[in-house]
């Protein structure tokens, strides 16, 4: 949800939410379903009275999608109006409209996004009938204890005969959620859950949610050294850097599984896969070009270090302190590396400096950081993904009068950079492969392939990144990390084929 707004206290609370503070940024110029809203009220016989209800809620700038009637009596109708706005606080003004509207009383209002998680979004599902006592002596005592005593003797067949083969754990620990910055593990379920549905609505993965009550380093990598023996991956989301770099680390070190945090390397590919075919409409390389990453973090590290993996020669960081740069005393140890890496002339200016001459900016910082006007001292033909969210680091639509090609974080515009296009695909393909590990040179696959999706016959301005809900986007990542987990020497577990009977 976002940051301007208090959320209601219950789907079927008659308010949908607190006003906003006065530093609230401005609101988007689309309407959206995840501020979507279901207000049921009746109106009396008046035969124009629903089209004064839509009326009311097009004047207040909201999309009617769904006027339904739930009950029609002679001296009046009882209806539920499903609206979309652009948010929360839009929403109240959509309700105000509709209590102005005469004849017309609002009895309830549903938050459809709040509604859609009541009693939250995953289940466990078995794969196996227990309708008979023969179903449950194999699935169960006795038959479990031979599988269990042959995976005691062959330990490398438990990914074949176990979940784990499947499996990945979605760990977070609530420090770092989307753009609401440390809002605890219980506050971050919601989107490791909707993580958990998107391994399994694109990858066919089942993962589960693991949100730790500690920020502690060493808490959190015992804690999932414990937990690893039950998954066949790890997938870090959500916590802050630099703490994530160092669990991170930590976990490839001593685990014999894949460790991927997604907020790192999930960024970084599908910035380098839209940034590839970016390129390709501008008709420069990614070797000659000058590229500004605005952000130091977690997202901004991985983007700057895979873009180098790839061939980029020129990127300068913009953070808090300035363009990052290695005489900085101020600059944190993560942040010193970057600069050192990034910047070894010391060049040092804001934001609007770093950007002279730039053919490319890339942000993961925070909303509105930029104005729109800086983007004029880019270089002709320049390439701008503002991807902070909720709010981007400049405003999308206006990026537009100074940059041949802009993609965003968001869902509402062409070119959605979303995380969704990697990171399934990419454990398919770990998992397939039985690999232990990962590598820049499967993260170079997996950017290589979502870019490959989008032929060149279709390749524009508005289309540099393929959709979400394109197939062949996790069928062609996971076959590229596959082939290339496969190719690196020890990246691959070598599990014999047993087939579990007896000669």
């Amino acid at each position: 949800m976002s940051t301007d707004t208090v959320p209601p206290r219950s789907p079927d609370d008659t308010t949908v939410g607190e006003p906003a503070p006065p530093t609230a940024p401005q609101r988007g110029p689309v309407t959206s379903a995840s501020y979507s809203i279901t207000v049921r009220l009746t109106a009396d016989g008046d035969p124009a009275s629903i089209g004064r209800i839509a009326t009311a809620v097009g004047s207040a700038g909201g999309a009617v999608t769904a006027i339904d009637v739930v009950d029609s009596r002679s001296d009046g109708l009882t209806v539920d109006v499903t609206c979309s706005a652009a948010d929360a606080s839009h929403s109240e003004e959509m309700v105000d409209a509709l209590r102005a509207v005469p004849g017309v009383r609002v009895r309830k209002v549903s938050d459809r996004t709040f509604l859609l998680h009541l009693g939250g979004k995953l289940e466990v599902a078995s794969k196996v009938p227990l309708k008979t006592r023969d179903d449950l002596s194999m699935a169960y005592t006795p038959g479990v204890a031979r599988v269990c005593l042959a995976l005691a003797q062959n330990p490398e067949d438990v990914r074949r005969l176990t979940i784990k083969g499947n499996t990945v754990a979605v760990v977070t620990d609530g420090s770092a959620v989307l753009g609401l910055g440390d809002i605890g593990p219980g506050a971050a379920m919601p989107v490791m859950e909707g993580k958990a549905v998107l391994f399994k609505r694109f990858a066919d993965i089942d993962a589960w949610p693991i949100a730790l009550d500690t920020q502690d380093v060493d808490e959190i990598v015992r804690t999932v050294e414990l937990l690893a023996p039950g998954f066949g991956g790890i997938n870090l989301e959500d916590i802050a850097a630099p703490r994530c770099f160092e669990i991170e680390r930590r976990l490839r070190a001593k685990l014999d599984i894949p460790v991927f945090h997604d907020d790192q390397h999930g960024t970084a590919i599908v910035a380098l896969a839209a940034l590839r075919n970016a390129l390709r409409v501008v008709d420069k390389r990614l070797e000659d070009v000058k590229i500004v990453v605005a952000g130091g973090g977690a997202a901004g590290t991985a983007i700057v270090h895979l873009v180098l993996k790839a061939g980029a020669r020129e990127v300068l960081v913009w953070d808090r302190e300035g363009i990052l740069s290695p005489d900085d005393e101020r600059l944190s140890p993560a942040k010193l590396d970057l600069a050192r890496r990034t910047n070894p002339g010391c060049a040092r200016g804001e934001l609007p400096e770093a950007l002279e001459g730039a053919d490319v900016f890339i942000g993961v910082s925070a909303g509105n950081v930029l104005p729109v006007e800086a983007l004029a001292r880019m270089a002709d033909d320049a390439v701008v993904f503002p991807m902070a969210n909720p709010t981007p680091e400049v405003d999308p639509v206006r990026a537009r009068q100074h940059a041949a090609v802009v993609a965003s974080g968001r869902s509402d515009l062409p070119n959605q950079i979303n995380n969704v296009l990697a990171f399934p695909g990419v454990f398919r393909g770990l998992l397939d492969a039985r690999a232990t590990e990962i590598s820049d040179g499967m993260l170079l696959a997996a950017a290589e392939a979502i870019a490959a999706v989008v032929r060149d016959d279709q390749l524009n301005a508005n289309y540099i990144i393929p959709s979400v809900f394109d197939p062949a986007v996790t069928h062609a990542v996971a076959a590229a990390v596959a082939e290339q987990a496969r190719a690196e020497p020890g990246a691959t577990a070598q599990v014999t084929d047993r087939t579990g009977l007896t000669g």
